[in-house]
């Protein structure tokens, strides 16, 4: 999908609402993962080289629209000025006189930050009026948050209709871009990774890419709901058995359409996520006491030898409990083979956001894929088809 984005004319001495991500992972009062802070800089970048003046407004957990000083983004200013190595000006709301006299006084080129926008009930209402206040001291707003674009609320798209001009961030357009690639035209032979805990989640993904798709990969918890509905033994490993049939009836279509399936043929198992008794058991040999907790050595080598010759892949999900040293080594590994499809092969990979975005950099292979994204139910609703309605009104 390509957007509308702008140019230095667009913005130059303008007044910009920019739209950003800064809802970042926060512990013990410091940002843990700043990523999405330094996500938005190519677009701040450009907007601060061409001397618009900029606001940048954000919601920061879940205040539940009332004012709480533990979701307040003051919090987190002085990791957005050690990201984008500028001094910014923090205004403590995002709507009314305040932001118009902080955004009048700023000169060309300099950065307000606005309060979590989510302090106010209407934000997520997407009220009118809300939408409207908050657009009210603007030339120009730029949607640069991809993350949030599944949401229609005032901040992502409400402000649209009350601004001379609206544009796609460069974060926004590349999102596009990249996931138009793997889910809307892929090139063949196209190979799309699931994972992840929950076959509900992947229900709608695999309705609108299962006659794009070349091969299929299924690992992590919800594998398990396919090999039962195959009639094999789980043991205690994840199942949906309310979507049993839903697996059924995909590897019927898969196989009517010649798309291959391939589904863990053996696991790590152990009796517990605490337990010690771990072992690597075949999928035809599942212990009744035992549950899955990552795809074994075979299924390694299974999953990779499917990868070669991929012109493109999607993967959303992973295979695994990554995040526990004794189940990560399936999802590190294709992580890895996805990594070397990519600089030695030149296929276009994208990881899907989410969990399997903190795999591949926990894996260190993130800067070595086509694209991570951003979003992670953006990127699924996206590549289900779904038109988002903070990145649809940018369209070409």
């Amino acid at each position: 999908m390509k957007l509308k984005t702008f140019t230095a004319s667009d913005v130059s001495g303008k007044k910009v609402l920019m739209r950003v991500d800064f809802n970042v992972p926060f512990k013990n009062g410091k940002v843990t993962d700043d990523s999405r802070i330094r996500a938005h800089w190519s677009t701040l970048k450009k907007l601060v080289d061409a001397g618009a003046k900029i606001a940048l407004v954000s919601h920061f957990g879940r205040p539940k629209g009332k004012v709480d000083p533990a979701f307040s983004l003051s919090q987190i200013v002085p990791d957005i000025e050690k990201a984008y190595g500028l001094k910014v000006v923090f205004v403590d709301d995002c709507v009314g006189e305040k932001v118009a006299k902080a955004v009048d006084a700023l000169k060309p080129g300099e950065i307000v930050v606005l309060e979590n926008s989510r302090y106010h009930p209407e934000e997520q209402k997407c009220d009118p009026d809300f939408s409207k206040a908050m657009a009210a001291p603007f030339d120009v707003f730029v949607m640069d948050a991809f993350s949030a674009s599944h949401r229609a609320d005032c901040s992502t798209s409400g402000v649209i209709q009350f601004v001379k001009n609206s544009f796609a961030g460069d974060l926004l357009g590349r999102e596009g871009e990249m996931l138009g690639a793997v889910s809307e035209n892929p090139a063949k032979p196209y190979v799309l990774i699931l994972g992840g805990a929950k076959v509900s989640d992947k229900i709608a993904i695999v309705g609108n890419l299962l006659d794009k798709a070349t091969t299929i990969l299924i690992g992590g918890g919800m594998a398990y709901t396919f090999l039962k509905a195959q009639g094999k033994e789980i043991g205690k490993s994840l199942c949906d058995t309310e979507r049993l049939d839903f697996a059924k009836d995909t590897l019927k279509k898969a196989e009517e359409m010649g798309v291959k399936i391939l589904l863990p043929v053996d696991s790590v198992v152990a009796s517990g996520m605490d337990a010690t008794d771990v072992e690597t058991v075949s999928s035809d040999a599942m212990p009744a006491d035992k549950m899955g907790l990552d795809i074994g050595s075979k299924t390694v080598e299974l999953f990779t030898k499917a990868l070669e010759g991929a012109k493109s892949v999607l993967w959303n999900g992973p295979m695994g409990v990554f995040e526990d040293e004794k189940f990560a080594e399936g999802t590190k590994k294709l992580a890895e083979a996805v990594a070397e499809m990519t600089q030695k092969h030149g296929a276009v990979t994208v990881i899907g956001g989410g969990d399997t975005a903190s795999a591949v950099r926990q894996f260190k292979v993130a800067d070595k894929v086509s694209h991570v994204s951003t979003g992670g139910g953006a990127s699924l609703e996206y590549c289900e088809g779904k038109k988002l309605p903070g990145m649809e009104p940018f369209r070409i």
